[in-house]
């Protein structure tokens, strides 16, 4: 064969296994999620607690580089808008370990996002909360109980769309009833987390 057809099958496979979205459990054993503080691109350090008068508070995992969860990003951005005004809190968290703060501050400007995205440095959060994608979708009460988890919604393609899951979520939670469909199955990009050898000896 060709060394220029093995080379672009070899490109063609990459590029399969780069861009094919990777599926979370039909959602965590995390039932509550303990108090946390992290920090903010512009350096502002923020606790789950501060947002106990909201209605609900939203943890998404979103990342810069991956694919999935840039596909989401006007998605993120619109259900920020339609609730915020509404009493619902939004958390953006970065737990990708190649992902500085720098460069996080940059994709939020350039992307429009509005909401605010913190740094999960060595994805502590992540591993508590057994985050495992972006996006990766985690609502919580003034309680923090976990009262969904899960998907955006069922499609990367905003065209295929045909189940909006975090925001039938928000409705039911506002309306005073139980979600009706508490977890989903995320999915999108793995996260990209410190070593474990790393993470112990910093510990």
């Amino acid at each position: 064969m060709p060394r220029l057809a093995v080379r672009l099958i070899f490109a063609a496979i990459v590029l399969l296994f780069v861009s094919a979205p990777i599926y979370a459990g039909n959602g965590s054993a995390v039932e509550k999620v303990d108090d946390f503080t992290l920090t903010d691109y512009n350096g502002k350090q923020h606790r789950l607690s501060d947002y106990k008068d909201a209605k609900a508070v939203v943890l998404i995992f979103v990342s810069t580089q991956c694919p999935v969860s840039n596909a989401y990003n006007e998605r993120m951005a619109k259900l920020h808008e339609d609730f915020k005004a509404r009493g619902v809190a939004f958390l953006g968290i970065n737990a990708n370990v190649a992902e500085d703060v720098a460069n996080i501050k940059k994709h939020a400007a350039e992307n429009k996002l509005p909401f605010v995205i913190l740094k999960d440095k060595d994805n502590l959060i992540a591993d508590k909360l057994e985050a495992s994608v972006t996006p990766e979708v985690y609502i919580v009460n003034a309680k923090h109980e976990v009262l969904y988890h899960g998907r955006i919604d069922d499609s990367r393609n905003a065209e295929k769309v045909t189940s909006q899951d975090t925001r039938k979520a928000l409705e039911e939670i506002l309306a005073g009833k139980e979600v009706s469909e508490a977890r989903t199955k995320a999915f999108g990009c793995s996260i990209k987390r410190v070593a474990k050898e790393a993470k112990k000896a910093a510990s």
